[in-house]
């Protein structure tokens, strides 16, 4: 079991470092600085933790009993919730808040706790924080459809947790390594999950975000014709091809409408079902589907820019979260047809 331990603290360290060059980047996270800080001060604790796990399990070094490491196991649960809740809460500003300095202070008194206390102490503030997420999730129930293998993930990444709070409570009457050992395995699942989760659906924490915000907003579409708003947004992508523009946002788009922003993004997400971020993409993509099959001998990057992205690399994302495949791997699927 120490082996499987082993082998998943390393690809824990190398999850954590992919996450951090790719998916925490200001593309992902428009107006949402905190989440992306936060993010990124989450994945530092995680392999701060794992490299202390394997510190003890392989070397038999007792960085767990270090400050260090109870520094970073406090700041895990509080950072967490600091990612989460500008995504899950946009009623919350995702500017920094001085309340916010609430959720630091058992990171600040970490230190001086004395480990027999700070590890089971640490699992029942990181349990209140998981009933936290628990009831901002089921908010969002009737948008499950969405985003229903993502929660699947999701909610095993939930267990997990759940299961881990509990061995720590009872972590001392564990014999040897053990508990060490199957938080260092629970870690590294997590990671495993969300990776793939990632990797499906890069975007994700912006359509959560787009999807919460219509779900905690007060109707704005009372005095909306949404039917003939449908019909003009339809030819506006359809027939304009508006989704070439590289600058389309949200505001720019629904001025065309004569709409505000809120307006339009509840017209997507309760009409169509989708946050505006994947809406453009699917119409992005549809496009460039279409160039690829009818113009051989287009490159793969004039073809992306052609339909509104502005590098190779958000193309190929899209295009693979998507399609399931790379833009260059659909073409020539398309030639052996």
């Amino acid at each position: 079991m120490i082996s499987l331990a082993l082998m998943l603290i390393g690809f824990s360290l190398f999850s954590a470092l992919s996450l951090a060059l790719t998916h925490f980047r200001a593309v992902h996270y428009e107006g949402q600085a905190t989440s992306r800080i936060m993010g990124l001060v989450l994945l530092l604790a995680l392999a701060g933790l794992q490299l202390a796990h394997f510190a003890w399990l392989d070397l038999d070094w007792p960085w767990i009993e270090s400050p260090v490491y109870r520094t970073l196991l406090f700041a895990v649960a509080p950072a967490f919730f600091l990612y989460s809740e500008p995504l899950l809460r946009p009623q919350v500003h995702s500017a920094f808040r001085p309340a916010q300095i609430a959720h630091i202070l058992p990171v600040i008194i970490a230190p001086a706790l004395p480990a027999s206390v700070a590890l089971p102490l640490a699992f029942v503030v990181g349990a209140g924080y998981l009933l936290w997420l628990a009831r901002s999730l089921y908010a969002l129930r009737r948008e499950r459809a969405n985003f229903r293998l993502e929660m699947i993930w999701l909610s095993v990444v939930f267990t997990i947790a759940i299961g881990v709070s509990i061995l720590g409570l009872i972590q001392a009457v564990l014999p040897g390594k053990l508990f060490f050992t199957l938080y260092s395995i629970s870690i590294g699942l997590a990671f495993l999950l969300v990776q793939t989760t990632l990797n499906r659906r890069p975007q994700l924490s912006t359509e959560v975000s787009e999807t919460a915000r219509a779900v905690y907003a007060n109707s704005t579409l009372s005095n909306v014709d949404c039917n003939a708003a449908l019909v003009q947004l339809d030819a506006l992508m359809k027939d304009e091809r508006i989704f070439s523009d590289p600058d389309l946002n949200l505001a720019k788009l629904a001025e065309h409408l004569t709409l505000s922003t809120h307006q339009l993004s509840e017209l997507i997400n309760s009409r169509l079902g989708k946050g505006f971020s994947r809406y453009l993409r699917e119409h992005r993509i549809d496009a460039a589907k279409t160039m690829l099959c009818n113009e051989p001998s287009a490159s793969v990057l004039s073809v992306g820019l052609s339909v509104g992205f502005t590098a190779q690399s958000n193309f190929y994302e899209a295009f693979r979260e998507i399609e399931g495949m790379t833009p260059g791997q659909y073409r020539r699927l398309h030639e052996k047809a």
